[in-house]
């Protein structure tokens, strides 16, 4: 019997909750869910906070919390290739993405913001798809594009007015994240889910100093609930949330798991709505139940 008999046999053999693609969407959602999380939070941190301060120091904080960590599990370096695959992780999840985003809700709200960057799994697909050579069959592009579509026409549909900076702050934010995620996704596989965004914090630090101490805030006029945000976005957004987020990743393959970043939105959207007292309609829930059906259709055609 060839190896690949064997290996299916094996898969199919293994209960429902260890397979592969099971297990890839578990550890996808709970790293979805922490950041979704994300941009309502940075939307109460920069109400009192500089946005750059926002964006640096809550990277900042990640990153001391994993050179704790990998100085306790004596982790090996990376090889001088794997720092330049983890210095393009960093430009995008931990320069990119947080900077971007919180300069962009100091200017527009966080529901906005939220269906912006809603096309961030159409980049994270064909960037991971891109560097793995590995194309999906049409069936999937066309549910993934289609669910993309559905959000970008209720965005648009529901924008505050005609394209801003800020807009452009979101797009380049998710092209450059979507890419970061889809790098440290393959790296993931050699170096261990969480050893990817903690090395890729870590070397970002030598950065993050100059930027927090140059956009310092008024700590005095700072209030309780902005420092509580600032927390939940370094702990969990740009720490916790991305062991979960890049094992997922590896495990269940770059472009079926990050599909899982259209349900974003709308979890996002409650979360919004409880949080900044943003409003929530009905659009939103039939919107996600088309949404989930794209990712349904996608998995099953691609």
């Amino acid at each position: 019997m060839s190896a690949v008999s064997v290996s299916e046999q094996n898969s199919t053999a293994l209960p429902f909750w260890q397979k592969p693609l099971v297990q890839g969407l578990w550890f996808g959602s709970l790293g979805m869910l922490m950041f979704s999380a994300g941009l309502p939070a940075t939307r109460m941190a920069v109400l009192d906070m500089p946005p750059v301060f926002v964006g640096a120091g809550r990277a900042l904080i990640a990153a001391l919390l994993a050179l704790i960590l990998l100085l306790v599990t004596r982790q090996k370096l990376p090889t001088a290739k794997q720092w330049q695959g983890l210095a393009l992780v960093a430009l995008g999840s931990v320069f990119a993405y947080p900077v971007l985003s919180a300069l962009a809700l100091q200017q527009v709200g966080a529901s906005h913001g939220i269906l912006v960057t809603s096309v961030m799994p159409v980049f994270t697909a064909f960037f991971g798809a891109y560097l793995t050579k590995q194309w999906p069959r049409p069936g999937f592009w066309l549910f993934a594009l289609l669910g993309a579509f559905c959000v970008a026409l209720y965005a648009l549909q529901h924008s505050t007015g005609p394209f801003q900076l800020a807009d452009g702050y979101l797009v380049l934010a998710s092209f450059l994240c979507g890419f970061s995620y889809a790098k440290g996704a393959i790296l993931s596989k050699e170096l261990g889910s969480w050893q990817v965004i903690c090395w890729a914090l870590v070397m970002s630090i030598p950065v993050l100093l100059p930027w927090v101490w140059a956009y310092q805030p008024d700590y005095a006029a700072v209030s309780l609930q902005s420092w509580l945000a600032l927390g939940y976005l370094s702990v969990f957004t740009m720490f916790i949330g991305f062991f979960c987020w890049y094992k997922g990743l590896a495990i269940g393959g770059i472009a079926k798991v990050s599909q899982l970043q259209l349900l974003s939105p709308f979890s996002a959207l409650t979360l919004s709505a409880l949080l900044l007292a943003e409003p929530l309609q009905w659009i939103h829930w039939i919107l996600a139940l088309t949404v989930v059906g794209c990712i349904a259709l996608g998995r099953r055609f691609g």
